[in-house]
Parts: C-alpha cells; structure tokens; sequence
C-alpha cells in the first residue's frame, strides 16, 4: 500500500540522516547524460536494470518509477539545470520504513579529457531498521548506479553509425 513522505526540500540533500554518494566518470557529454535522466525517462529500464518502469507525469514534472521486485515510487520534481543538475523527491511510495527520500544527480565535466562526471546523491530519513538496512544496502547500490552508468555510457556516448 502506497503511502506519502514527508515533504522536504532540497536542502534536505545536506541534512538527511542517512546519505549515500556514489560518483564515477563516462564518456558521454553532460547534455547527453542529461537527456537520458531528465528528458528520456521512459528509455531508464534499458540502462538501469533496477528499474522495471519508468514514465514522465504530470507534464515533465513528476514521475512514476517502478523498480523490479515491485517498489513504486510516485516522485516530483525539484530541481532541472541542464546539463548540471536533476533532482527529485519522493512523493509516495509503497517501501517500508522510508519516511523522506530526495535523489540528486549533479554532472560535471570529466577531470581529464571529455566525457562526465556523475554524482548522484540519495538523501533518506527513516527509522533505525531502515537506516541499517540502507547501509547494508550500500555496496550493491553503488554497483547498481556503476553499472547503470556504464549501459548508459554504451548508449549515449558514441553518436548512431551512418
């Protein structure tokens, strides 16, 4: 059963109680990476496999995302920098012991030569049990965004063959 979260702000990206960053360079332009995150949501299961479904609501500014295994989060909006920043919070979810979660995506140019830098920051408050299992969670997330991040790079980074 879905429930609403707390709602918070962006600010709640510096203050949550729990916080997991994960970061890593591709080949792929900032605008490109972008695109894929922001503007192509439906296309987000064909590059991040955790995700079963994903579709653009309210006119761009919400999303339905729809993780394997039967997790659905309804999320809005809060912040769209092209090329630089996509942010969202969760606005309801069906995932116990959440009570707040916002998800930030910051890209950058790469540190050497071309490509990005993509951090993506997840920001969530819950219970003690949930903050524990997040944690436990950590090293799996990180090599879910990893991977992630690599089928997306396969998929943007080279323009299609004539």
């Amino acid at each position: 059963m879905a429930r609403r979260l707390r709602p918070v702000r962006l600010d709640f990206l510096d203050s949550a109680p729990l916080r997991l960053v994960f970061d890593t360079e591709v080949a792929a332009p900032p605008s490109a990476v972008y695109r894929a995150l922001a503007e192509d949501v439906a296309d987000s299961p064909s590059w991040f496999t955790a995700i079963a479904a994903a579709r653009s609501t309210a006119g761009g500014a919400g999303r339905e995302i729809r993780l394997r295994g039967g997790v659905v989060f309804q999320e809005r909006v809060m912040a769209t920098d092209p090329g630089e920043r996509y942010a969202y919070r969760v606005e309801e979810t069906n995932a116990p012991g959440v009570r707040a979660l916002v998800e930030e995506w910051l890209l950058a140019p790469a540190r050497h030569g071309t490509g990005t830098r993509v951090r993506w920051t997840l920001a969530a408050e819950g219970p003690a049990p949930f903050r524990l299992v997040m944690r436990l969670a950590r090293s799996g997330v990180g090599r879910s965004f990893r991977a992630a991040m690599r089928n997306l790079d396969g998929r943007v980074a080279s323009p299609p063959a004539q």
